[in-house]
């Protein structure tokens, strides 16, 4: 689904991410965990194809992010960290305006109203999206995500924001998703959600990989905290 060979991106003389494999099968729900400028948002911004990098490749869905992205990216939602989505829009002329560039026809209707409804945000979608709170907007990204039914989900800090009900209900879809045979790759800092839903987990430190596998694999006998903070040491 995802497969990310010698990545390389260098910011002057920094290497942020600095020789980055990592291979995302379809059904994995893939965490990636590192400290604040590890290289985490570098990756997933080189691996939707809006960031250039120096070396490697990247592959989504049998698609050469870098030869061919709109096929790559006809595959793909991306959320960001921070949503920079159109204020000036309604939020509801906004999922209309991604549902376009998807090409997603006359089921948009009921996929808007099932996903909206299950974010609680159904009755709000008439209103500018400036009107709405950053938590609001991080469940209307992630509505437009799901939209095209992309086979791989990518999310930056996607709990960020989000109440406690919502980030149930988003842990449920990821695993709805790769249960369809969909596949997720997110960053996230809150480790003990990365140890109960994710298949696989990747730890970056400095722009290199430390240590990847199943969740078995990489903790062993001990939590995925402390074998963060020892690596990280």
């Amino acid at each position: 689904m995802l497969k990310i060979d010698h990545l390389t991106k260098i910011y002057g003389d920094k290497k942020a991410v600095d020789d980055l494999t990592l291979s995302i099968a379809p059904g994995e729900i893939y965490g990636f965990i590192g400290h604040n400028g590890a290289g985490k948002t570098t990756t997933l911004k080189s691996c939707c194809g809006l960031l250039g990098f120096d070396a490697g490749t990247v592959t989504v869905c049998g698609h050469d992010i870098t030869a061919d992205p709109i096929g790559a990216k006809k595959t793909l939602a991306y959320i960001p960290d921070n949503p920079d989505l159109y204020d000036f829009l309604s939020g509801i002329k906004y999922l209309n305006f991604v549902a376009d560039i998807y090409g997603v026809g006359a089921e948009r209707t009921e996929r808007v109203k099932t996903l909206a409804e299950r974010f609680g945000l159904y009755q709000d979608l008439a209103q500018p999206i400036q009107s709405y709170s950053h938590g609001m907007k991080q469940k209307l990204a992630i509505i437009a995500a799901w939209l095209h039914q992309p086979q791989l989900i990518m999310m930056d800090e996607p709990f960020v924001g989000l109440d406690p009900a919502s980030s149930h209900d988003l842990k449920v879809m990821m695993r709805e998703h790769c249960d369809r045979g969909g596949a997720i790759f997110f960053s996230t800092h809150v480790l003990e959600v990365a140890e109960k839903l994710c298949d696989k987990v990747a730890i970056i430190k400095n722009g290199k990989l430390v240590v990847s596998g199943t969740m078995e694999e990489v903790k062993g006998n001990a939590s995925l905290e402390d074998v963060f903070l020892e690596l990280e040491k």
